[in-house]
């Protein structure tokens, strides 16, 4: 019989709206503002005390909230408030009464129903541009990686040289390092050894008087290798740093050459997110001085952690590696149960570990933690306003200096830690890395909550007249079948929010941009079938025949016009950044969803009113007469 779907395309079709319905639903409770308090390191603690303190500040500032709460981990807080106007006066109450041992940041806490959650089901996240946080631009000094590799090749350069007992004087002069020797036997015996350990410098011989001189030059290709690596690091390590911080949906990605954009969508402190960038810590592996070093040669250092508080050590200035050769870090437990970090290197650092260390077995090795921090300080203008300054600081703490029991290569332990907690940090920091090259803030820019809501507010009211003048049309010029269309264009928006809520998507305003473009492309689909129906009929076929053949004549067209459309939505997304991805990833979206609700969706409803019965008339509009129907043509 034409016109009827069997039992399970009912059922199926059925199903995925109501999932649609489901996952979808959760976009219906907005969020509340809400502030987070976590330690400044792995180690420290939030307990009941800490959110006292707290809750104690925010009512001596008369600053309403509700809902607070502690991670069953201990390691953060959270603090509803009323009011999102708040979020910035609380965020700086809070900081100034917890001090720099926390960090405070802001947050939105999900008001999903119980029900809703226990189902996988999350509402949307939101971009920068509709949720507000801050936009950086960040410029690799490229300058700064090109001196530091040279530098690399010259204590290298100098290292081997003194292993293999070769007498010369190194420098640096420029793009190349010099050596000059005393006899033309040791700069072939350099040449060999530079050659053997940096295949990629070129060499060039100089005689010059008594003096056999040997120039080692880096070319043009490994300057471009370097400041390649640098900026590739560099976006890695700020990635995995804010990744690792728990900032809700962030934009990290490269621009041109030697830039950086950042977007933390959320933050509408600056500076705040600035110290989030900043938090970046690295490791130095040194030889533990002896007795007899000359104190120009070595430098004093505390331990890190209160157990051993007030205890030093003098460690050699010589770095044998730094953080930047940790390939991976992983924080485990040793044969005694004490918390250690196993480490692997790559293979330039296992090479130069191996070659500290086999030499120096039974001596001590000093690792040591360099970490970026801040000291607040409020000071009080002549307007009696209060001016929040934050001077930065490297702070330099021994981890620990066990005994080098044999030669270490690439995987080794750091063990002597004092806490899992401290132990799990310092893998987490080694993995992220550390910055290649220093980065400087070339652009700050702050979008302000109020601003993302007029973007939403916006957005959403295109949207609704958008959707508002398609309802009227359709229902004016196609009647029931319009009627019909617009409960599918209805499922289609349901189901285009689930999907993009179940992909984690993050909405932005261009991609409200592509919700609306989609409204217009899932009523493009139906009038397409309503138009070779009203044809059918025109030509006197019966309404039956008429509906069946619609569909079948209108399937083919509907899906080259949105495979094609989809195609430009996938390139869009391949090669776009930042806001067309968004545009993209919401058109993408909406053509599958309203391919589905235009091909099936909406014959299933047709089917449901006029199928698999006689039918008198079709409701979808004036249809002029072309032909005379055939005597006893069915109707």
């Amino acid at each position: 019989m034409l016109n009827r779907y069997p039992i399970w395309k009912n059922l199926l079709i059925a199903t995925v709206v109501a999932m649609g319905f489901y996952y979808a639903a959760p976009n219906l409770y907005a969020p509340d503002p809400a502030l987070q308090i976590g330690g400044s390191s792995g180690a420290q603690r939030v307990d009941n005390r800490v959110l006292s303190r707290a809750e104690n500040a925010l009512a001596e500032a008369g600053i309403d909230f509700f809902g607070e709460e502690l991670q069953a981990d201990g390691k953060a807080a959270l603090i509803r408030l009323t009011d999102r106007d708040d979020q910035l006066k609380a965020q700086s109450v809070l900081q100034r009464a917890l001090g720099d041992g926390f960090i405070v940041a802001l947050n939105l806490a999900p008001t999903t129903p119980e029900w809703l959650m226990s189902g996988g089901a999350q509402p949307m996240k939101l971009g920068l541009d509709l949720s507000g946080g801050v936009h950086f631009k960040l410029e690799v000094d490229v300058d700064a990686a090109t001196e530091r590799k040279l530098e690399q090749y010259e204590n290298g350069i100098k290292r081997r040289l003194r292993e293999e007992r070769i007498r010369g004087r190194v420098s640096l002069e420029g793009r190349r390092v010099g050596m000059t020797f005393r006899t033309e036997e040791a700069r072939e015996q350099a040449r060999a050894e530079v050659r053997d350990l940096y295949p990629e410098l070129l060499l060039d011989r100089v005689d010059s008087g008594d003096t056999s001189q040997l120039f080692a030059e880096v070319t043009d290709l490994t300057i471009d290798e370097v400041v390649e690596y640098a900026v590739a690091q560099n976006l890695t390590t700020i990635r995995n740093r804010v990744n690792e911080l728990g900032v809700s949906e962030p934009l990290v990605q490269r621009q041109g050459s030697n830039r950086i954009v950042v977007e933390l969508p959320g933050i509408q402190d600056t500076a705040e997110a600035k110290r989030i960038l900043g938090k970046v810590a690295n490791l130095e592996f040194r030889l533990v001085a002896e007795s007899n070093t000359p104190l120009s040669e070595r430098q004093q250092f505390d331990y890190r952690g209160e157990a051993r508080q007030g205890v030093s050590e003098w460690l050699e200035r010589d770095i044998i590696i730094t953080g930047e050769r940790v390939s991976n870090a992983a924080a485990s437990f040793d044969q005694n149960g004490q918390p250690n970090v196993q480490i692997t290197l790559d293979g330039e650092g296992g090479m130069l570990m191996s070659r500290a260390t086999r030499s120096n077995i039974k001596r001590r090795m000093g690792v040591l933690f360099i970490e970026r921090k801040f000291n607040t300080r409020y000071v009080e203008d002549a307007a009696g306003n209060t001016e929040v300054i934050r001077d930065p600081y490297d702070e330099k703490k021994l981890l620990t200096a066990p005994v080098i029991q044999s030669a270490l290569g690439a995987q080794f332990q750091i063990t002597g830690l004092d806490s899992p907690a401290e132990a799990s940090e310092l893998a987490l920091m080694l993995r992220a890395g550390a910055l290649a090259a220093p980065v400087t803030f070339v652009e700050e820019r702050t979008v302000g909550p109020s601003l993302g809501a007029e973007n939403i507010q916006l957005g959403m009211q295109s949207l609704q007249l958008g959707l508002g003048l398609v309802v009227l049309f359709m229902f004016a010029y196609y009647r029931v079948f319009g009627a019909i269309a617009v409960v599918a264009l209805s499922a289609n928006l349901v189901l285009l929010v689930a999907i993009m809520s179940m992909m984690s998507a993050t909405l932005t305003l261009p991609g409200i941009a592509g919700i609306v473009l989609t409204v217009g492309m899932a009523v493009d689909a139906n009038v397409l079938i309503f138009a070779r129906i009203r044809e059918e009929l025109a030509s006197g076929t019966s309404n039956q025949l008429a509906i069946h053949s619609g569909f079948e004549r209108a399937v083919t067209t509907i899906l080259d016009a949105n495979i094609t459309t989809l195609i430009v939505a996938i390139i869009l997304y391949a090669v776009g950044t930042g806001p067309i991805k968004g545009f993209a990833v919401t058109l993408s979206v909406g053509i599958i969803t309203s391919m589905f609700t235009a091909i099936l969706g909406t014959r299933a409803l047709v089917n449901a009113v006029y199928g698999g019965r006689k039918v008198g008339s079709l409701s979808i509009g004036r249809i002029p007469s072309k032909a005379a129907k055939p005597a006893g043509a069915s109707q």
